[in-house]
């Protein structure tokens, strides 16, 4: 029996007009269903009787999966784009309606302009790196980094924003280690994951940067007191573009893909990346790295 109610129209069809018949269909099997390209040609012989036809079927499931993603990436970046440059339309408008002589509105107004001005910038941003490590379009340039470094100087790039939020970062950290990688990918790995810690972390509230060394890798714990993430959120939040807490993390200028070049960058380097978050308690986010680069 076939497993598909519109291939088995389509065969028929193909047996009562003798005609070449084509169509996109369904199979259903025990696991998953299949999307195929239906192609049924009828056998004609000599005397023009139809003794039988040829069915060839052509699997299109991850073609059109991708044609999904696509579209929905497209779709998303149109939105996060739209998001920015309509505030930036609307106050540069206000501004030239008359705004521009009251001296403190004129101030208001230009500092938005400025920050969505670079949040479209920090997305843009995102976007290309984020297109280019997905098609391998930067080539590695592994050397030896001390990873302790790449975190001092991580931190000193957030010292603003722990200072304001009077974060308390607690390190855990040995004098040094050392591993085969890529300073500026290691580098935006902790900065994204600091980063995120800290904005999802209430005022007074504590961070936690643990790694150490265990055979031949070395682990990176970064471990906040926040808000936490909900456990349906959970397996969806290294995708582009998925926010847990969506109206916070535009005001916090968020692009919404921080984590998925995290996630990126970590398989790069042949490592892994693994969560635990309670809501209202805080998120713990375990990079495993291997100390040396496999070919």
């Amino acid at each position: 029996m076939l497993p598909s109610y519109q291939l088995s129209n389509l065969i028929k069809e193909a047996f009562k007009t003798g005609k070449k018949q084509q169509a996109e269909v369904i199979l259903y099997g025990h696991s998953a269903e299949k999307r195929v390209d239906a192609n049924v040609v009828p056998i004609v012989e000599d005397n023009q009787h139809l003794s039988g036809v040829i069915l060839v079927l052509h699997d299109i499931t991850d073609i059109r999966h991708l044609e999904a993603l696509r579209s929905e990436f497209v779709s998303n970046v149109s939105h996060e784009l739209k998001t920015p440059v309509t505030s930036i339309k609307g106050f540069a408008e206000t501004l030239l309606d008359g705004a521009m002589a009251d001296a403190d509105l004129r101030k208001e107004f230009l500092e938005i302009i400025r920050d969505e001005s670079n949040r479209l910038t920090r997305l843009i941003e995102d976007i290309l790196q984020l297109s280019k490590i997905e098609q391998h379009q930067i080539k590695p340039h592994y050397s030896e980094v001390d990873l302790v470094n790449v975190l001092t100087n991580v931190l000193k790039v957030l010292r603003k924003a722990i200072v304001e939020k009077n974060v308390t970062i607690e390190l855990q950290l040995p004098q040094s280690l050392v591993l085969t990688s890529e300073a500026d990918g290691l580098h935006q790995i902790a900065l994204n994951l600091i980063s995120n810690a800290i904005t999802y972390t209430p005022n007074d509230g504590c961070v936690t940067i643990h790694a150490h060394k265990k055979g031949t890798e070395i682990t990176l714990q970064v471990a906040d007191t926040g808000i936490g993430i909900p456990a349906a959120d959970q397996t969806r939040i290294f995708e582009r573009f998925y926010r847990v807490h969506k109206a916070r993390e535009r005001e916090t200028g968020g692009t919404g893909l921080g984590l998925s070049i995290v996630k990126h960058l970590v398989e790069r380097y042949q490592g892994r990346i693994a969560l635990d978050s309670i809501e209202d308690e805080g998120t713990t986010f375990t990079v495993t790295l291997p100390c040396e680069h496999i070919d």
